[in-house]
């Protein structure tokens, strides 16, 4: 793994988790905005409590080493959540800047899961 790589990876990883810890964060406290944006979206309050839990539980499977089966369900949850996020946004007539949290945190996710170290991927367990 080149040097290019793991800065890549770390840059993309920390910024992942700072998005995803945040807005748990915000979503676990119930945020009036983040509720009007929820309800807005056609989701009931409690789903905050859900994707909350599941962000702050996620950005600590990725970041502890080891556990690689657990940090693809990770970026797969991520990857589905902020997917979502976008296709609900969308079918909501929403604007396009509503779209760029989502869409960065999608890439962040992307980018990752691509350039994660080989001792944090499931391929590492064969060896």
């Amino acid at each position: 793994m080149t040097k290019a790589h793991k800065i890549t990876y770390w840059i993309a990883t920390i910024w992942l988790s700072l998005g995803m810890v945040s807005s748990g964060i915000v979503q676990l406290i119930h945020l009036k905005e983040e509720a009007e944006m929820i309800d807005h979206l056609g989701y009931p309050p409690y789903f905050m409590t859900i994707l909350g839990v599941w962000k702050m539980l996620g950005v600590i499977v990725i970041l502890i080493p080891k556990l690689p089966l657990l940090k693809e369900w990770a970026y797969a949850g991520f990857f589905f959540t902020m997917s979502g996020a976008v296709i609900s946004h969308l079918a909501v007539g929403d604007e396009a800047k509503e779209l760029f949290g989502p869409v960065l945190s999608l890439i962040l996710v992307v980018l990752s899961w691509y350039f994660r170290p080989p001792s944090r991927k499931i391929s590492s367990l064969k060896a």
